[in-house]
């Protein structure tokens, strides 16, 4: 039993004939008279009748009409309510951020989304490793994830990806370290340092990893700790060095620490707006991206 059916018997109620069914539907004789046949196999007593040269509705189909037009009316509700909310600039709008993300971006988006008119958003922090973002994309409207240039890229068939930034992780040292005054460091420079890193899996941890590979030695890691804001305040005391992103880590600098780039490896990791494509025909989910694009653009050059 299926909606077009229902609603060709209903049709079929008021005007009396298939010709006249098929000529309001804009179909064909065979094709209502073809639904009609199918549905009557889907129910044991008769639903239409000849009177003359007429096919009218038995008691039975009336009452199956009458509800069909229920079916159709409810539909037609639904089509309607659901066009408002994809074209709804106030609808809710999930959005998950990893840390330095949430840090950099989340109060300035909270900000300019205040006003009436605005989506609502609803921010979570998800710090996951870099594998499992698109996986959240189930859970959020818009997940905000990081992947380095050499990763695996997101299964684009699967989720669909807005590109924020290209950002480079830094060399973050003690202001008093022998290398603060260098414009640069390299890989030999900085190896034999003690460091605070992030667990396995994230973007500190593989720089890291082509930090030991470039100088072949091992490497001194006193602490594996994913909050930026702790990594700069370990380094600021002068016992650790580490490594920060440049744009999205401004929230947690201090004037004990300073950044230096990291000269002869790959430390660009990708910032990326990851969503499920249909969320992305909301209007609502839609201005978020915006929004963000606006304020990442304005971090990267300031």
């Amino acid at each position: 039993m299926e909606i077009h059916q229902l609603e060709m018997l209903r049709e079929l109620g008021a005007l009396g004939s298939v010709k006249a069914v098929a000529e309001t539907l804009l179909v064909t004789p065979s094709a209502v008279s073809q639904q009609l046949a199918a549905l009557q196999k889907s129910v044991e007593v008769p639903l239409t009748r000849k009177e003359g040269r007429n096919l009218v509705l038995t008691e039975a189909g009336q009452v199956l009409a009458d509800a069909g037009a229920a079916v159709v009316s409810a539909m037609a509700d639904a089509k309607t309510a659901i066009g408002a909310y994809h074209g709804s600039p106030v609808a809710p709008v999930t959005l998950s951020g990893f840390h330095s993300a949430g840090q950099a971006l989340f109060a300035p988006l909270a900000r300019q989304l205040a006003g009436p008119g605005q989506p609502r958003i609803l921010l979570s922090d998800e710090d996951v490793a870099q594998q499992d973002f698109p996986a959240l994309t189930a859970r959020y409207d818009l997940v905000l994830a990081h992947r380095m240039d050499h990763s695996p890229r997101w299964p684009e068939e699967r989720v669909a990806v807005i590109p924020l930034a290209h950002e480079p992780l830094d060399v973050v040292l003690p202001a008093g370290h022998r290398l603060a005054g260098q414009p640069a460091v390299t890989a030999d420079d900085v190896v034999g340092e003690p460091w605070v890193t992030s667990r396995t899996g994230y973007s500190p941890a593989d720089v890291l990893s082509a930090v030991a590979a470039v100088s072949s030695r091992e490497l001194n890691i006193v602490h594996r700790i994913n909050d930026y804001s702790t990594v700069a305040a370990l380094v600021a005391t002068g016992s650790v060095v580490g490594l920060l992103p440049r744009y999205t880590a401004r929230p947690v600098l201090n004037p004990g620490i300073v950044l230096r780039p990291l000269e002869g490896i790959s430390t660009r990791r990708r910032i990326d707006i990851l969503a499920r494509p249909e969320n992305l025909k909301r209007r609502s989910v839609m201005m978020v991206c915006e929004a963000l694009q606006t304020i990442m653009t304005d971090l990267v050059a300031s």
